[in-house]
């Protein structure tokens, strides 16, 4: 019983219910969504935003935020899928696109946590860099005729109508939750974006601790972009372009609180699939997907302005509770 209630407290459950109350409403008004080929297609389809948004996690849980993710994605999805087009070896193009996450990773947190630069503004400047790494690589052209083998791998089914792409995504989100929360290392994260000071005090080094957030989210960004070529089958110059917005919004929809130390992957992963299925579920509802980035900026402002009343109804109640304390404790002493 203390198990259930702990999990209804936690943040992402109320994510979860949302989810489940946005597949309801939607069956409701078009019972043709509620069949298992539709739902799964909802989880298939969020892959590459479940990669990003747990990628995002890390940075904010932190304290800082990466809008770089997009780029990333677009400039390894455009060298793997040259790589792929041009003949070479396909581990060897996995591989290069791993480490160019894993140096995209460490630039930005060289840059914000060694140099002390504003993350905003930092991971901004990277997103141009890449933008433009992209579009020289590429020539301004797509990068198409993939292998055909490496396009159909994305329709692969391992669990009923699920992917083998999403079967591996929700079995890595649950191995990185766990090592968050079960190992003294993994808590490092959420120790230093509450509290880097005091995370220092006791031997935990910020520095380290945020450049390791950042190498994990590029390389999740990274991993992402070579799903985007698998799924999509080509590479445009603007590929990833927004998906920066939408990993926000899903790590705060999912219960991650952007002045960080509050969150977890699994809230991350929930808030992907939300956002990720607004565009799917907009048709069900007869609505046009056009609408999809201006809902998911409402969602995103919506959320926020909440979560920052919560903030600050939690910080007044803690200042008057610590008041009574000391007010109680000085008419205590002076009746003595």
């Amino acid at each position: 019983m203390n198990l259930v209630k702990k999990a209804l407290k936690a943040r992402e459950a109320t994510s979860l219910l949302f989810l489940v109350a946005l597949f309801v409403i939607v069956s409701l008004i078009n019972p043709s969504f509620a069949s298992s080929e539709n739902i799964a297609a909802v989880f298939n389809s969020s892959v590459v935003y479940i990669l990003i948004a747990v990628g995002m996690a890390f940075a904010i849980i932190v304290g800082e935020i990466d809008v770089s993710v997009g780029s990333c994605l677009g400039f390894v999805a455009t060298v793997v899928g040259s790589m792929l087009r041009d003949g070479h070896n396909w581990l060897l193009a996995f591989v290069v696109g791993i480490l160019i996450g894993i140096v995209i990773g460490f630039i930005n947190g060289w840059g914000v946590a060694v140099m002390g630069v504003p993350s905003l503004i930092f991971t901004l400047g990277v997103n141009g860099v890449l933008r433009g790494a992209m579009y020289i690589y590429s020539g301004g052209a797509w990068v198409e005729n993939l292998p055909k083998a490496f396009k159909d791998f994305s329709s692969a089914t391992l669990l009923g109508k699920l992917t083998v792409y999403c079967c591996c995504a929700f079995l890595l989100v649950i191995a990185i939750h766990l090592l968050l929360t079960r190992t003294r290392k993994g808590r490092y994260f959420t120790a230093v974006g509450d509290n880097a000071g005091g995370a220092m005090l006791v031997g935990i080094s910020p520095v380290r601790t945020k450049v390791t957030a950042y190498v994990i989210c590029s390389v999740m960004a990274a991993i992402a972009g070579i799903i985007f070529c698998s799924r999509i089958g080509f590479v445009t110059s603007t590929s990833g372009n927004g998906y920066e917005m939408k990993a926000v919004a899903a790590c705060v929809l999912g219960g991650i609180s952007l002045t960080g130390g509050v969150g977890s992957v699994l809230g991350a992963a929930i808030g992907a699939v939300i956002m990720s299925s607004i565009s799917y579920l907009l048709v069900f509802m007869g609505f046009s997907s056009n609408y999809d980035n201006a809902i998911t900026g409402v969602i995103l402002i919506s959320i926020v302005v909440f979560d920052a009343v919560i903030q600050y109804r939690a910080s007044v109640r803690s200042r008057h509770e610590r008041l009574a304390a000391r007010t109680g404790n000085a008419e205590g002493g002076a009746v003595r």
